[in-house]
Formats: structure tokens, sequence, C-alpha cells
């Protein structure tokens, strides 16, 4: 029998997160995944701290930042990767409205410290914005898919790593610990993303699945340096590589691409880009998504020892090492967790 602190179940942006909360505090712990869910694999990777559809501050986006940078920062240390790519983000203006608007949202507090009020024109033939475009500040990428390999790989070669599927129904659970077979552990911590529907423990929490789809294009013409936000994201990977996304599906919860989403995104795309490309990759993925547009974090509500890490949505690069942050210091020195982000809201 092998004792840790710690079970975690699922391995994407969330279960990271609290698992560098793990490390940092000298915790020992046991992850369980089986690749089932794709949402954080799927995910561009834009972090960004403005709703660019309203011109709004997101939730809590100088807190988010602040605790995130500095945690993949340090993963990027300490696994020798290289995955936050800091990025210029553009908002495409499609009118003189929209200029104005981008205008006065600068000048409200909060949002001052990331909208530029400087006008860019546009100087690549390759796009149509004859309006320009506005600058957010504070932007980046995080390469998600080398993200999670590289971490997988890393907690592997230290022993804590198991890449099968959590069974729920051999969970023991005791009134000072649980227990799965051969691992024995204080708490365990389910971040499983889409994946908690099928959980017997948290699966009257109310998440919402919405499946986004994103392309992958070539365009060998286009040479651009920086994001763009119009009626898609467009977001350069290099060697002439882009990202192209993301669709909106609130009725499909399968992790296969359609035909109907591609068709969305390349008409979309070609509203704005004028030049040649070619699509190399179409895939799919079931966000984690709240009604009230707040993570599902807390304890079970008849078990001590269970906890839940969850609903990211579209922004789970940002939000996760936040909620990993609160989740930690909420179960080792019982910290009460903001009433916004705990599971209890909805009892």
């Amino acid at each position: 029998m092998k004792e840790v602190d710690y079970i975690v179940v699922g391995c994407g942006l969330a279960s990271i997160a609290f698992c560098e909360q793990l490390r940092a505090h000298k915790k020992s712990f046991m992850v369980y995944d089986n690749n089932s869910q794709k949402s954080s694999i799927v995910a561009a990777g834009l972090y960004n701290p403005v709703i660019l559809k309203r011109f709004s501050e997101v939730w809590k986006a100088k807190e988010q930042l602040d605790i995130a940078l500095p945690v993949y920062k340090k993963i990027e240390v300490d696994l020798n990767i290289k995955i936050d790519h800091k990025l210029q983000l553009l908002r495409r203006f499609a009118s003189v409205e929209e200029q104005n608007l981008w205008f006065s949202a600068a000048d409200k507090p909060k949002l001052e410290p990331f909208l530029s009020t400087d006008l860019i024109k546009n100087t690549n033939t390759c796009i149509d914005a004859p309006f320009g475009f506005g600058e957010v500040l504070h932007a980046g990428r995080l390469d998600t898919v080398t993200l999670i390999e590289a971490y997988k790989n890393y907690i592997k070669t230290i022993g804590a790593f198991k890449e099968i599927e959590f069974e729920y129904h051999k969970l023991q659970i005791n009134a000072a610990d649980i227990q799965y077979e051969d691992i024995k552990a204080k708490h365990i911590v389910f971040a499983e993303g889409f994946g908690v529907k099928n959980n017997p423990f948290f699966n009257h929490i109310p998440l919402n699945g919405t499946k986004g789809e994103v392309l992958t294009v070539k365009a060998p013409k286009l040479k651009l340096n920086f994001a763009i936000k119009s009626s898609v994201f467009i977001i350069p990977l290099g060697n002439d590589l882009y990202t192209v996304g993301s669709t909106y599906n609130w009725e499909d919860k399968s992790n296969k691409p359609t035909s109907e989403a591609k068709n969305e995104l390349i008409k979309k795309l070609k509203t704005f880009i004028k030049c040649k490309f070619d699509i190399v990759s179409h895939v799919a993925g079931i966000r984690p998504t709240v009604k009230d547009r707040r993570p599902l974090v807390g304890k079970h509500p008849q078990h001590n020892n269970l906890y839940v890490l969850n609903g990211l949505g579209t922004r789970g690069v940002m939000i996760a090492p936040y909620i990993a942050d609160k989740l930690f210091k909420f179960i080792e020195a019982k910290e009460a967790l903001d009433n916004e982000i705990d599971i209890r809201r909805f009892n």
C-alpha cells in the first residue's frame, strides 16, 4: 500500500495547476488520467484580460494573471520547456462606432491597464481591416499541448502518474482517509473537466459542456506575427501555421470534429483574410462551462475528503492557477472559498 497526501483525477490545466500547489508545499500525490477529456489539449491557449466582444473586463483578470504567469514560468524552468509565448493581440474594428466604444472602455479604471489607446493601422495586404485595430496589453499564448505532454512525462518519472481510467466504484471512503486500489490518500481532488458528468460524487453540480472546434491552417503569404480577434481568433504558431477558432455548440457533447463547424470557421476567417490558406488539422473538445460563468470549486456535501476543481470554461489558462490556489488554501489552511466559486452556491 502506497500512501500519499492527495489523489488527483484528471491531467488538464486544472489538475496541473493543483499539482503545482502540491509540489510547492511538499505534498505527495498520484494523478490518474485516461486522456478522455480534450478541452485543455484543443484549447487555443490564448490568455487575455478583456472580453473583446463587449470591451469589458474578464472576471478578476489582474488577480488571475498575477498568480498564473509565475506558475507557468516555474514550470518552464523546472521542466526545461517553453510554453508561455508573449503575443501582441489586436482587436479588428468593424466600424468607427467600434473604435469609439474601445476608447470609451479604455477610460475605465479596471480596463485602462489592458487597453491601449493607440489606434493601429493595418499594413498587411492579406488582411482586410480598413478601420484598424486596438491592442490588448498583457496578452499571450500558452502552449497547452506541450505543457500537458511534458507534465505527464515529468510526473511519470517521479512515480506520480497512472495513465488509466479512474473507476469510481473502487474508491473506499473512510472518515480519516480514502483508498483506491493500492493507494491510500488523505484527500482526493476531481479535476476532470466535462468528465465529471460521469462522476457519481459530483455529477450533481450544474456543469454545462460547450463544444468548441478549432482549425490549424497554413497560410504562407499571411506573415502574421500577432494574434487578431475579429469574427474568429487567428493566432500565429510559427512556420506559417495559425490556430483559428473557436466555435460554440451547446447541444453536441462529442469530441468529434464536424463539417458544420469547419465551414463556419472558414467562412468567418474569409471575412478578413484575403490570401489562400490550407487546413492542416481540425480538432474538437468539450469545455467545462457553467451557467453563471464562474468555476466550480469545493467539498462534497457528505464526504470531507472529496473535492472538485472544475468549470474553467473558455479561460482555463488564466483561471486554473487562481482556483487551484484557492482550493489548496481551503483544504490545508481552512480558508473559506469565495461564494462566487464555491459549489455550495447552487445548493
